[in-house]
């Protein structure tokens, strides 16, 4: 059997090649089992979604392709020692049916808040990696009153945010690049319809050619604390995440009036997927923002 590496030419898009490398470096997973799992009825499919631990609620918001363990498994041990952390995955993701539904930011922010209904949760922190925060942004947009703090790990509210060559790369998407390899391997361990692959995959190409904006007033209306953490080479243009930041209130002097809310790391030496495998790292910043 080829691998991605065998078949794609140098013009391949990266991306994918990065996220085989995360899929394969995470193959071991959390160690812990959920105190309870299932599925959340929300806008017309079914939401598979995992708990873990006790305390104040705790929302985590996975990658493209991903899924909860490959995405969180090295996390969610330790956030559940002392927050009940509730794990969602995506239409198509993981144990989440396939649906024609077209799929959107604004949809997928609005099924996060439907499983925080199904599951009584009136407000909590949430937590989103790449494709997962473009949806976390969306969601503290349509859904303010909900959230504590949010956290925002690689990504952006707008298309513009990445660099030149991240936009060009998720255009450039083919089907042949996924007809085999780690991605399909973990979709086939856990889909609960393994013929649905190749529907997933047209689908999650038009989702990531389409270009995205949510509003520079809409990001400054957000109220509820953000920390934006970012690697220094993952591909988002760092002129725009400071722009960002500035939108959130941060930016400023602080020994001249007062510490922002909002924070802002930039972690050194790390592109989009080696900055997730940093654990120690961004549970340090996740632990110390969220107390």
């Amino acid at each position: 059997m080829q691998s991605v590496f065998q078949r794609a030419n140098v013009s391949s898009p990266v991306l994918i090649i990065a996220l085989l490398v995360f899929n394969i470096m995470y193959t071991s997973g959390q160690q812990i089992k959920p105190s309870a799992s299932g599925y959340a009825p929300v806008n017309g499919i079914k939401v598979y979604y995992e708990v873990y631990g006790d305390g104040r609620p705790l929302v985590l918001l996975h990658g493209a392709f991903m899924t909860i363990e490959s995405n969180w498994g090295q996390l969610i041990p330790e956030l559940s020692k002392t927050r009940k952390v509730i794990a969602i995955e995506f239409q198509g993701h993981g144990h989440t049916p396939y649906s024609d539904r077209k799929m959107s930011q604004a949809t997928l922010a609005s099924d996060v808040e439907g499983v925080m209904d199904y599951l009584k949760i009136d407000s909590a922190d949430v937590v989103g990696y790449s494709m997962g925060g473009a949806v976390a942004y969306k969601f503290a947009i349509q859904s303010p009153k909900r959230l504590r703090k949010l956290v925002i790990i690689s990504s952006t509210y707008k298309s513009s945010g990445w660099l030149p060559e991240v936009n060009n790369s998720l255009k450039a998407l083919k089907p042949e690049y996924f007809v085999n390899g780690p991605l399909k391997d973990g979709y086939d361990a856990v889909a609960p319809d393994k013929t649905k692959w190749t529907k997933f995959v047209d689908q999650m190409i038009v989702f990531a050619g389409q270009s995205f904006d949510f509003g520079d007033a809409n990001i400054a209306k957000i109220s509820a604390p953000v920390l934006i953490i970012s690697g220094d080479n993952d591909g988002l243009d760092k002129v725009e995440l400071m722009k960002t930041y500035q939108l959130l209130g941060g930016g400023v002097s602080a020994d001249l009036g007062t510490m922002p809310k909002s924070h802002l790391a930039v972690v050194p030496s790390q592109g989009h997927i080696s900055l997730m495998m940093q654990t120690k790292t961004i549970f340090g910043y996740l632990d110390d923002f969220l107390k």
